[in-house]
């Protein structure tokens, strides 16, 4: 199972939110590049970066800050957040992503999503699965699709995709444990590449996780918080 440390990004500094609640913003760090750095030391490959100005504002803010860690370390990122043109998304891609994540565009224009799976592969582009009460949520978490979440990835599933990230908007930040019973659920309907997200806080998080089959996990605040050392989740890859 893939670890994979997520940076999100607001004003070009890294910072958490909790349930995805702009108003509860805390920063860690006013240097993303210099955390990117010390994942990679670590030993950890995979970095989930996120654009939360992008994603809230509806464009790309905070494309710098992936070509300066893209350019000066060899993580593999995925970049999401603000990604609305087929523009976007080559930018993104030429900025150094190895994946995108598109998950606002799969929920509102799914013409498009499409035309991305068939120019990029099902290896490069990620389903953005962010949810609430079973329910997809999309334009920074600020907006109900009205999507029930299963039906959400089997639809897309069938149509091609391979990578999904699901995550769960009222644990994400929270510390207080993974939604492992749905992700079982998920993988025993879906036969799809499942990256959880939102919740972890231990070590004991990432094992329940991997026991479910996910292909990845990711943690942010868990180790902003010091709950989870970075050597700890290099000791985890």
């Amino acid at each position: 199972m893939r670890i994979i440390v997520a940076l999100d990004i607001i004003g070009g500094k890294c910072v958490r939110l909790t349930r995805g609640d702009f108003d509860t913003k805390k920063i860690y760090s006013e240097d993303p590049l210099a955390v990117a750095r010390q994942v990679e030391e670590n030993g950890i490959e995979f970095l989930h970066l996120v654009d939360l100005d992008g994603a809230k504002n509806k464009r790309i803010e905070n494309l710098k800050v992936l070509e300066k860690i893209a350019s000066q370390t060899q993580l593999k990122i995925d970049f999401g957040g603000g990604i609305r043109t087929d523009e976007d998304l080559k930018m993104v891609f030429d900025a150094g992503a190895v994946q995108v994540t598109a998950g606002s565009i799969a929920a509102s224009d799914p013409a498009l999503f499409m035309k991305w799976l068939s120019v990029y592969g099902p290896e490069r582009l990620i389903l953005g699965a962010d949810y609430k009460d079973r329910k997809i949520a999309a334009g920074g978490w600020l907006e109900d699709s009205g999507m029930e979440l299963i039906s959400f990835l089997k639809d897309y599933r069938e149509k091609g995709v391979s990578y999904t990230i699901c995550t769960d908007i009222d644990r994400d930040g929270m510390l207080k444990g993974p939604a492992v019973d749905l992700y079982s659920e998920i993988l025993e309907n879906i036969d799809i590449n499942l990256i959880a997200s939102g919740g972890v806080s231990s070590l004991e998080d990432i094992e329940a996780i991997r026991k479910t089959g996910c292909e990845g996990v990711i943690v942010g605040k868990a180790f902003y918080e010091g709950k989870i050392t970075l050597k700890e989740l290099g000791r985890q890859c």
